[in-house]
């Protein structure tokens, strides 16, 4: 007796054309394959399923009841299995109410997202966009589970688990900025002339620690850190009214420098290119949505990367 472990489903087709065609003949012809083997499968299946299945008769073969009953239910199940394994339908973005959740740093949330947020716009109006900030932890479970489609931040500082897909967006370079009437910094600083002034820092977490003071220390050098801010938002309009000096990247630096009396000079340390990423989880990496977001930030960082 047959059961689902040892029945083979590859059959059931061989099944459904069979009851289509009441005849081996035609049915070879459909499936693509000779008399001989149409029959051989035909075998199989009585064998299987115990049952003659189809049988000769004066007006050609008729199926038994047991086939008549299966008829139904096997060409279902085909259907059920057709949607399953047929190519995901293509997203269309244009008509989507859907909403997209992206955590970033607000590094990403300058120099991306309003690019990303006018695109979806055009061509996607019915599309939401949701950014979070990014945790100190990494959010493996909210990717994994949906609730997050991508995160955006430099990939040393979001250090993602190896699992995930990251993929390169552009990268950035470490400058520094002061205002433009600056009585000490008119032109790129030398070390000296940099760890002279006093420093604002931008730290999220409210370390006076960076990159730089790391770098500074290995040197036998620090800086005089005289005011900490937690966002990007408050710092050009704070550098543009003192004189302190400001180390962030580059990208950032000349966005600043649009909507206050900022210089930028290169920051007199030898410092990393740094790279900024998208991570996503493989789980979603062939969904159509996800490609098609995935597909325009890819774009924008293009853009950004050649600018």
């Amino acid at each position: 007796m047959s059961n689902l472990r040892t029945f083979d489903l590859n059959l059931l087709v061989a099944f459904d054309v069979l009851m289509q065609e009441l005849n081996v003949t035609r049915a070879a012809e459909h499936m693509f394959v000779t008399q001989s083997a149409m029959s051989h499968i035909l075998h199989r299946l009585r064998q299987q399923l115990d049952d003659p299945l189809l049988v000769k008769t004066p007006a050609g073969m008729k199926p038994t009841e047991r086939a008549l009953t299966m008829i139904g239910p096997v060409r279902a199940l085909l259907s059920e299995m057709e949607q399953l394994i047929r190519p995901p339908l293509e997203f269309e973005a244009y008509t989507s109410q859907r909403r997209f959740v992206l955590a970033a740093t607000d590094y990403m949330e300058v120099l991306l997202i309003p690019k990303l947020s006018s695109l979806v716009d055009q061509l996607a109006p019915g599309i939401d966009i949701h950014v979070k900030r990014t945790e100190s932890s990494f959010p493996v479970a909210q990717l994994e589970n949906g609730s997050l489609d991508v995160v955006l931040g430099f990939e040393s500082v979001l250090n993602p688990p190896t699992h995930l897909n990251c993929r390169l967006l552009f990268s950035d370079r470490m400058a520094c900025v002061v205002r433009q009437d600056h009585p000490l910094i008119r032109k790129a600083p030398s070390l000296e002339e940099y760890i002279a002034v006093p420093h604002m820092l931008i730290s999220r977490t409210g370390s006076n620690m960076g990159l730089i003071d790391q770098k500074l220390t290995e040197l036998g050098l620090d800086r005089h850190i005289k005011l900490i801010v937690p966002h990007f938002l408050s710092a050009p309009l704070i550098v543009a009214e003192t004189d302190m000096i400001l180390s962030l990247p580059y990208r950032i630096a000349e966005q600043f420098k649009r909507f206050a009396p900022l210089e930028i000079f290169p920051v007199p340390i030898e410092l990393p290119i740094y790279d900024l990423c998208m991570i996503w989880h493989p789980l979603y990496d062939k969904d159509p949505a996800h490609l098609w977001l995935r597909d325009k930030i890819i774009a924008i960082g293009r853009n950004i990367d050649g600018a």
